[in-house]
């Protein structure tokens, strides 16, 4: 690997970072604390910054030359809502609040990036260092977008990256179109009428309607939608009742739905409502059907992947950078992002959880997985990816 050695200097100083923030995880637009971290790292070095845009987002700007070319490096900042159960040093000490996706690694290895930026005068441009809050379902880019990212910073492409377990360390993947899906929510009421359950003919039972509903429900994967075409309907939740013997007014129906199209989602969420609605009438109950469309799917830009693969190859050796990965039915809000730019998006190793320090949890080390924690041997491979990937973006003449 060809790594920076100035970032391989200052590793442990961004480890200590990354750990720091590790322990005090914040959710999505209340990363007031990661922010001002961020804030005050990149004035520190020097990078003047834009604060305020979807309340907690941090943007440094580094600007060199006179090329008024200029790219976006974009890192999450937010925690999950949930609890771990790792009892290593800097495991979190906000109980049910936990970096379980990697974001404050992902926020560590942007920061290494800024600190070498902040002193290299080999490019010429202007480098924006995105520091986005609420990745995990609070739509921070689109937010950010929508407040005016990049009118304030108007850039020629965007880039993102993102730790990925299983993928062995100092090893990249990416693809060029659909790389991760777009990410739908449903919940969907079942109106009948209660009754004894002693007395079923006396009421409109919900719960059997329901079940009705979702076995109906799966033929849409496996006879509606195009099998060269991924999908996925996952019914996730079925809330209803109190008693056992009391047939309840409704029933709830919650879950996802994943796909890498518009045209495939519009077919899906048309076909729920109609087998919804049809099954409701034919035993006289009614339906409320609500379908929120959340992440749209990721899809990588085919130059700006192309000169991706490039820069990552010379970083690491070609056969370390896998250029078809399998791509993932999960989501991921930079997708706003390279809806607005072109740019690319890149998974980075994370290994398979040998890493992790004496005091882990006994679970897996995925990502969302209360025994997960960042490799930090990928600080400074995530780092000069950045610096490299910059400098040749923006070439000095």
């Amino acid at each position: 690997m060809k790594l920076l050695d100035p970032i391989l200097e200052f590793h442990q100083e961004i480890q200590a970072i990354r750990r720091d923030i590790h322990a005090h995880p914040e959710l999505c637009f209340e990363e007031f604390r990661t922010a001002e971290l961020v804030a005050k790292k990149l004035e520190e070095w020097g990078i003047p910054i834009i604060q305020g845009l979807a309340g907690t987002g941090v943007v440094g700007v580094i600007k060199r030359g006179n090329s008024p070319k200029a790219l976006g490096l974009r890192a999450d900042m937010d925690a999950l809502p949930m609890q771990e159960i790792n009892q290593f040093s800097h495991t979190s000490q906000s109980a049910g609040k936990m970096h379980a996706c990697g974001h404050d690694g992902h926020t560590a290895m942007l920061l290494g990036a800024a600190r070498y930026l902040s002193q290299a005068k080999d490019f010429d441009g202007t480098v924006y260092l995105i520091f986005q809050p609420a990745e995990e379902g609070g739509g921070g880019a689109r937010r950010m977008i929508e407040e005016g990212l990049f009118q304030q910073c108007p850039m020629d492409a965007v880039f993102g990256m993102h730790n990925w377990p299983g993928l062995a360390v100092g090893e990249f993947g990416v693809k060029t179109g659909g790389m991760m899906a777009s990410s739908n929510e449903f919940e969907v009421t079942v109106r009948g009428k209660g009754a004894h359950a002693a007395q079923p003919q006396k009421g409109i039972d919900p719960v059997m309607i329901a079940v009705q509903i979702a076995q109906s429900w799966q033929t849409i994967i496996s006879r509606n939608v195009n099998p060269l075409e991924p999908a996925v309907l996952s019914l996730t939740q079925i809330h209803s009742g109190s008693a056992t013997n009391v047939i309840p007014d409704d029933a709830k129906l919650i879950g996802t739905v994943r796909t890498f199209s518009t045209e495939v989602l519009d077919l899906i969420e048309s076909r729920m409502e109609k087998i919804a609605r049809s099954t409701a009438s034919a035993f006289d109950a009614e339906i409320e059907f609500e379908f929120k469309r959340n992440y749209p799917p990721l899809i990588n830009h085919e130059n700006e992947t192309q000169f991706a693969i490039e820069v990552m190859r010379d970083l690491v050796g070609k056969a370390r950078v896998d250029a078809e990965v399998e791509a993932t039915m999960g989501a991921e809000d930079f997708a706003y992002m390279l809806q607005a730019k072109p740019g690319c998006y890149v998974f980075l190793g994370n290994g398979d959880g040998q890493h992790r320090s004496f005091g882990h949890g006994l679970g897996p080390c995925n990502l969302h997985n209360p025994s997960y924690d960042f490799n930090d041997d990928l600080l400074p491979i995530g780092a000069s990816y950045w610096v490299r990937l910059a400098q040749a973006y923006l070439p000095c003449n």
